[in-house]
């Protein structure tokens, strides 16, 4: 059985621009797909009108297991931040967004799970270090 999770931006593509219907239908039928609480959580904070909200209450509904960070996922994905971010200079801002994109990427990990994203640039980065198999659309 291969395990997927399917990042936030894959979501918003799909539900606000009917994007990846076809790569939907695939990862469906390739992969037993799992909800990241971080995925849902991102989703939950950018719901912002009574059908977006409706949306994302029905996905987390729906799913049958939520995958959630432990606790040494949080402080693996404070050490990735330094020894990433640091080099890049990054922002208070990019720095808390590539949290989330750590803890789903070490999530995933923990399961044998490939992440399903429209980030190319930061899951790259992750599935790197990582050993996480990334499928970018």
């Amino acid at each position: 059985m291969r395990w997927a999770v399917i990042d936030t931006g894959v979501y918003i593509g799909y539900w606000e621009h009917g994007r990846y219907d076809g790569v939907l239908a695939d990862v469906r039928r390739t992969f037993v797909v799992r909800q990241s609480v971080v995925v849902l959580s991102e989703l939950r904070r950018g719901a912002r009108t009574a059908a977006a909200r409706r949306l994302v209450e029905g996905l987390a509904r729906a799913a049958p297991t939520w995958w959630t960070p432990i606790d040494g996922d949080w402080w693996e994905a404070g050490k990735l931040i330094q020894m990433i971010g640091d080099p890049r200079d990054w922002d208070t801002n990019k720095r808390r967004d590539f949290q989330n994109d750590a803890l789903i990427a070490l999530t995933a990990r923990r399961h044998g799970a490939t992440v399903i994203t429209t980030n190319r640039e930061d899951f790259e980065i992750l599935g790197r270090i990582l050993d996480v198999t990334v499928l970018t659309v």
